[in-house]
Formats: structure tokens, C-alpha cells, sequence
């Protein structure tokens, strides 16, 4: 007969943990290589109008014309025309 296939299974259990447990550690020491830059500037999120982010500051809006509103018109005149 065979050998039992517990003994099989634990040790394929075990190599897979220690994978695991590897690949983490590498991970981790990646993670501490790299930099860290938590200015403001960098995590600053900007929305636009349609709720959409995006890194970049909206365009300010243009200024809408303004109708002259001084003028008065008579009744005469619109009664002329």
C-alpha cells in the first residue's frame, strides 16, 4: 500500500504557507525602499462639475457677459416700433 496522503498534504500546506510567508517579507521591504512623499499636494483630489476626480484643479469658470441693465425704455418707444 501507499503511504498515507495526510503526510502529503502537510507538507504541501506547509511549503505554500512559507511561500506566502516570503512573498510578504518582500513586500514589506519594497514598501520601506520607496520614498514616502505625503505632501498635500500629492494627495490632493479635485471634482469636477459631473463628479468626476482627477489630479488637476478645474479651470475657473469664464465670467458670464452682463447685460447693461441702465437702459430705459419708454413706452412710447415700444409702442413705435
Amino acid at each position: 500500500m501507499s503511504k498515507n496522503q495526510n503526510s502529503f498534504i502537510k507538507k504541501q500546506k506547509a511549503q505554500l504557507k512559507q511561500r506566502k510567508k516570503k512573498e510578504k517579507f518582500e513586500k514589506k521591504l519594497e514598501r520601506k525602499a520607496q520614498p514616502k512623499d505625503g505632501s498635500l499636494e500629492n494627495m490632493m483630489v479635485y471634482v469636477d462639475e459631473f463628479g468626476n476626480f482627477s489630479d488637476s484643479p478645474p479651470e475657473p469658470p469664464t465670467p458670464k457677459k452682463q447685460l447693461n441693465q441702465n437702459k430705459s425704455y419708454s413706452k412710447g418707444a415700444a409702442q413705435n416700433k
